[in-house]
C-alpha cells in the first residue's frame, strides 16, 4: 500500500483593504502649500484653499458661533482633520468639545468624528467641488453619524442654506432637511448650536440673478 502525501490547498494571504490603502497613501502625501487632501466615499480628493468669498463666509460663521457658544463646553474649529475609521475630512467648520484631548486619535492626526456635534461646509465654485459638498460629503457625514450638517451654497439659485439632521448611517442620508434662501433665517434645531440662527449676517445678501 502506498501512502500519498496530502497536499494542502494553496492559500492567498489577503492584502490590505481599500480603506487601509487610501489611508496609508493619504498619510504619505506631501502637497504644495495651498492644497489639502481628504478621503471621501472611497476616493482621495485634493482641493485648493478656498477663495476670499468662501473664507469670508466661513469666518463670519466661526465668529458668530464663537459668540453663541461662549461659556459652553463646545467650541467652533476650523482647519482640523476629522477622522472616521480610515476616512478623513477637513470641513470648513466643526463644532466639537472645547476640551477635546480625549477625542484626539491615537496618532494625533485629528479629532474622532464621534466627538463632532456639527459640520458646516461653504460650497466653492466648480462642478466637481459643488457635487462633493452637496452629495459625497453629505453621504460621508451621514454614514459617520454627524448629527448636524450645514451647507451654505452660493451656487444654488441665489444662494441657500440647508440644515440637515437625523443622520441614517446605514443609508448615508439625512432624514430631516431645512433649506432656506439667502436673506431668510434658518435655526439649528439641536445640539450645542441649538437656536443659532443662520441669516444674512453670515451669508450676505442673495446673489444677483
Amino acid at each position: 500500500m502506498t501512502a500519498l502525501a496530502h497536499e494542502a490547498p494553496e492559500t492567498t494571504t489577503p492584502g490590505p483593504d481599500l480603506d487601509e490603502v487610501l489611508w496609508q497613501a493619504w498619510k504619505a502625501m506631501e502637497l504644495p502649500e495651498g492644497f489639502h487632501a481628504e478621503i471621501i466615499e472611497g476616493f482621495i480628493e485634493v482641493s485648493p484653499t478656498g477663495r476670499y468669498a468662501h473664507a469670508r463666509i466661513a469666518n463670519r460663521l466661526r465668529r458668530a458661533l464663537d459668540a453663541h457658544l461662549s461659556g459652553d463646553a463646545y467650541a467652533a474649529y476650523q482647519d482640523i482633520n476629522i477622522v472616521h475609521g480610515r476616512k478623513v475630512w477637513i470641513p470648513d467648520l466643526v463644532i466639537a468639545p472645547e476640551d477635546a484631548d480625549a477625542h484626539v486619535t491615537d496618532d494625533g492626526i485629528g479629532l474622532r468624528a464621534s466627538a463632532v456635534a456639527l459640520i458646516a461646509e461653504v460650497v466653492s465654485p466648480g462642478h466637481d467641488v459643488i457635487t462633493r459638498d452637496r452629495i459625497r460629503k453629505r453621504a460621508a457625514y451621514a454614514r459617520a453619524g454627524i448629527p448636524v450638517y450645514v451647507l451654505i451654497d452660493d451656487f444654488d439659485e441665489q444662494g441657500t442654506v440647508t440644515v440637515l439632521t437625523s443622520p441614517c448611517p446605514e443609508k448615508g442620508t439625512y432624514a430631516d432637511s431645512f433649506r432656506r434662501p439667502y436673506g431668510a433665517e434658518v435655526a439649528v434645531p439641536e445640539g450645542p448650536a441649538k437656536g443659532f440662527v443662520l441669516g444674512g449676517a453670515v451669508t450676505g445678501p442673495p446673489r444677483a440673478s
